[in-house]
């Protein structure tokens, strides 16, 4: 199988169930954020070197492509019995995996500068495209288009995100830096 069709060179591309919609239409647009986002988790794995997060990434990610599937699949089409659901599990994961982590930090008294460690300056990264891709499934989401459960884990995910950076710092022994406004 080659790896190029042609079927893009005129600027479209095929949702799930078959529909030919711009490159740039909403839905695309939803779950291109998404596919950045898991690709940055892949490179927030690579620097996961002491096994910190251990296969907590990779679940992530998979959930991303049930997601990133949902996003690609109109509602109402043929296609969408065959695409799983997220449902309410993995947001209940999220939850537990950011109770855990900042279980073991110092409560937050201040916004921080995104940095320190070379896997929590990742996991910053990774959080604001998170949060995009967040803003795009809210469009979405206010449109009919997806349920609002997307939104949600995307919301928590984002959560998680900022969490695990600061657990990756304290792992490490690097103190976030607090922001603080110049007088």
């Amino acid at each position: 199988m080659r790896l190029y069709t042609r079927s893009g060179d005129s600027g479209e591309t095929s949702l799930f169930d078959g529909t030919r919609v711009p490159k740039d239409h909403a839905r695309v647009a939803g779950y291109g954020e998404v596919d950045e986002l898991n690709s940055i988790l892949g490179w927030c794995r690579c620097a996961d070197t002491g096994g910190l997060l251990g296969d907590s990434l990779e679940t992530v990610q998979r959930d991303l492509f049930v997601l990133g599937a949902r996003l690609a699949t109109p509602p109402g089409s043929r296609a969408e019995a065959r695409v799983p659901q997220l449902g309410e599990e993995p947001v209940r994961r999220l939850e537990t995996w950011i109770d855990e982590a900042t279980g073991r930090l110092e409560p937050l008294r201040h916004f921080v500068l995104p940095g320190g460690t070379e896997l929590a300056a990742r996991l910053h990264v990774a959080r604001t495209v998170c949060r995009r891709a967040e803003r795009a499934a809210v469009g979405l989401a206010r449109a009919g288009a997806i349920g609002p459960e997307l939104v949600v884990y995307l919301n928590r995910l984002g959560d998680l995100l900022f969490a695990w950076a600061r657990l990756a710092n304290h792992a490490a022994g690097v103190l976030d830096v607090p922001w603080m406004a110049k007088p």
